[in-house]
């Protein structure tokens, strides 16, 4: 207990020094791999990201990798997602996640952003007419989540980021770290309160390289035709720190930790930090008909007069789960969300999801 208490406390004060970083308003817009902020689950994000204290199984590795370690035994999602509806991009991502031992769990993430063909063009072409390239955004994931106690709970992430085109491309590697602890308000009640602690895309700087970067031009003292490569920018990552709370709300049934309650409703508030944005509160509340149904809500707020982002506002979603079988705990379910955003009319994303 003495050793999850340090790790805890180590981790807490980690996330507080990063803290100190955030919301920056001269580093506004200057991170790259913005991609990495996008959550491409249908579940999670239907709150708004709320839910960083309570979320459970797979989908927790873009939002507490630490819910993680709650998979019962294998959790399998695939998930597509309409990005900023109108702009024909869209997000394909799958997920496997399974327990390892009594207490471990490693989870696989893999997620592609598709942007579509877009017309080539150059100096000599510019009206194009010359073929068309499409851009891919690919980004895999990696995590170890563990129970250390009946209250604690921890994870960490490992991240390979690829961006390309035809002829430049970026790659980079970012980590993730996460804390979950749950308790009751009185003694033999249910894990009711829970607190949630999420440090995200933390790595080194990312550079573009290639033959893009090149071009062939005459050097008129020596009239020799060279090829000159411009020099690309270093760029950091978009990294965040996440603290949260939830409390679940459980009538219909007993209180004790042995009886389920027919329906649960869970308020939730969550503070991001920002290193390169402005800080965003999260508000969400979910309610739960047994495991059969959820429907839940959420609001993103960001201060100021000028938003930095499109993604803030309501949200909202929606879960149906059936069992498969009467006594192996198998069950289907289908996740939808939608983001509100401005400009453009949204983001819709469903996924279908199997816990065996």
């Amino acid at each position: 207990m003495k050793i999850n208490i340090a790790a805890f406390t180590l981790l807490t004060l980690l996330c507080v020094q990063n803290l100190s970083f955030a919301g920056n308003p001269d580093r506004q817009g200057s991170a790259g791999a913005a991609e990495l902020l996008i959550n491409p689950w249908g579940r999670s994000s239907g709150w708004g990201g709320a839910g960083i204290a309570s979320i459970r199984g797979l989908e927790a590795q873009y939002s507490n990798v630490a819910g993680t370690a709650f998979t019962r035994k294998t959790e399998l999602i695939f998930a597509r997602t309409q990005w900023l509806k109108g702009t024909d991009i869209s997000i394909n991502a799958f997920g496997l996640s399974q327990r390892v031992g009594e207490t471990a769990v490693v989870t696989l993430g893999i997620a592609s952003m598709s942007f579509g063909e877009i017309e080539r063009t150059t100096v000599e072409n510019p009206e194009g007419g010359i073929g068309f390239f499409s851009p891919s955004f690919f980004n895999f994931s990696l995590s170890y989540a563990k129970e250390f106690s009946r209250s604690i709970y921890g994870g960490l992430t490992f991240k390979v980021i690829s961006e390309s085109i035809s002829d430049v491309k970026a790659s980079g590697v970012a980590f993730d770290a996460g804390i979950q602890y749950i308790t009751g308000l009185k003694k033999g009640q249910k894990d009711n309160l829970k607190f949630g602690i999420a440090l995200k895309n933390v790595g080194p700087t990312m550079k573009y390289s290639g033959d893009g970067l090149s071009f062939r031009d005459v050097i008129s003292s020596s009239e020799v035709d060279l090829t000159i490569e411009q020099r690309s920018a270093k760029y950091e990552l978009p990294s965040s720190l996440s603290m949260g709370a939830s409390y679940d709300i459980r009538f219909g049934g007993s209180d004790s930790l042995d009886i389920p309650s027919m329906h649960r409703v869970t308020p939730a508030l969550t503070f991001s930090a920002n290193s390169f944005s402005k800080d965003q509160l999260r508000i969400g509340v979910e309610y739960a008909y047994k495991t059969y149904f959820m429907v839940r809500v959420g609001y993103v707020y960001e201060g100021g007069k000028e938003s930095t982002t499109f993604l803030t506002g309501p949200t909202a979603g929606i879960t149906f789960e059936v069992p498969l079988g009467n006594k192996s705990g198998t069950t289907m379910g289908i996740d939808y969300s939608y983001r509100d955003t401005n400009p453009f009319t949204g983001v819709h994303s469903i996924g279908l999801r199997f816990s065996l």
